[in-house]
């Protein structure tokens, strides 16, 4: 029987140091990424360079121009975008976009598990913040390392941008061929 307090009272012993440390361990992780957050801020501009809209009195469209850098983006709000748009958005790109902070670590799993099983990427676990952040800093090349800064600059986008800024964000950025960035750039090229 005192065989096995000792052996109980070693055991807690342990226990308590390694939850300890761990913590320590954990506090300084987080007083680091911090300092690193504060260092190296996202590329998040007050606000995009979109493309000059002319409009009439009753703010109807007449003409855009492209921006500087020769691109047709005009700034989408969510209020301008259907509904049911978004909703698919959401849904096909990053469906737990609601209840994450900006890094999907169940679809983090799913892809890198396709990966490992296929020897190739058969789909992608990057959220819509993930893709926010390679829209806003384009990466050189498809490695581990450029995932990585993507995946902690999605965090700090999360940090900084409520869901909704973010979602207008990806609608006002996102490539849809040649020179056209965003949604209303695209609907008005393709469909008038």
């Amino acid at each position: 029987m005192r065989g096995s307090a000792v052996l109980a009272k070693k055991f807690l012993r342990r226990s308590a140091i390694a939850a300890a440390s761990l913590s320590g361990f954990a506090a300084i992780a987080a007083a680091t990424l911090w300092q690193l957050d504060r260092a190296f801020p996202p590329p998040l501009p007050a606000a995009l360079t979109v493309s000059t809209e002319v409009q009439d009195r009753d703010g109807q469209l007449l003409r855009a121009f492209a921006t500087p850098d020769g691109y047709w983006r005009l700034a989408t709000r969510l209020d301008q975008v259907d509904r049911q748009f978004v909703d698919m958005l959401v849904t096909y790109e990053d469906k737990r976009f609601w209840d994450h902070r900006g890094v999907d670590v169940l679809a983090l799993a799913r892809a890198a598990g396709q990966f490992v099983t296929n020897g190739r990427i058969v789909s992608g676990g990057s959220t819509l913040s993930m893709q926010l952040a390679r829209l806003t800093e384009p990466r050189d090349s498809r490695s581990l390392g450029s995932k990585l800064k993507q995946l902690l600059r999605s965090l700090q986008i999360e940090r900084r941008l409520t869901k909704r800024e973010i979602l207008e964000r990806y609608l006002t950025l996102a490539p849809y061929g040649g020179n056209l960035e965003g949604v209303r750039a695209a609907s008005l090229a393709y469909f008038g």
